[in-house]
C-alpha cells in the first residue's frame, strides 16, 4: 500500500469515526429529550401557544425553537449534555435557587430534576413568557 493510499485510508477511518461519535451524540440527545417528555411539551407549546408559527432547528445535541418576526425574533435555545437539559438565557445573576442549577447563563436539569415532568413544564413555560431575544447586529 502507498503512502498515499494508507493515509486516505486514515483519512476515512478519522471521518467516519467522528460522524459515528455525532450519530452517538444526536441519538443519545433525543433520546434524552423524549425520555423528559420536553420533545413533547416543545411540541405542544409550538401547537396550543404559538399556533404553529414556530420552527425548530436541531443541531447534534442542541434545539432551538424561533418564533417572531425579523424585528420581535425570540427563541428558546435548548442543549442536551450527557443526561442534563441545559436552557440558556439571557446572561443574568445566578438564581439563589437549587432548581433548576444556575450558572448566570444556562439553566440546568439533572436527570432526577427533570423527571419531575411538571417541574420542566412549568419552567418551559416561564422561558416561554420571558425568551432570550435575538440580536440585531445582521
Amino acid at each position: 500500500m502507498s503512502i498515499t493510499s494508507q493515509g486516505e485510508l486514515e483519512s476515512t477511518l478519522n471521518n467516519q469515526e467522528t460522524e459515528a461519535r455525532r450519530l452517538a451524540v444526536r441519538e443519545h440527545a433525543k433520546q434524552v429529550l423524549r425520555d423528559s417528555g420536553l420533545a413533547q411539551m416543545l411540541q405542544d407549546l409550538n401547537k396550543d401557544e404559538l399556533r404553529r408559527r414556530g420552527t425548530f432547528e436541531e443541531y447534534d445535541s442542541m434545539l432551538l425553537l424561533k418564533w417572531g418576526t425579523g424585528y420581535t425574533r425570540r427563541h428558546i435555545w435548548v442543549e442536551i449534555q450527557g443526561n442534563t437539559i441545559r436552557f440558556r438565557l439571557t446572561p443574568h445573576r445566578k438564581c439563589a435557587s437549587p432548581v433548576p442549577l444556575c450558572d448566570g447563563e444556562y439553566h440546568t436539569f439533572t436527570s432526577q430534576m427533570w423527571a419531575d415532568t411538571e417541574l420542566l413544564r412549568l419552567e418551559l413555560y416561564k422561558y416561554y413568557k420571558k425568551p432570550v431575544a435575538e440580536s440585531s447586529d445582521d
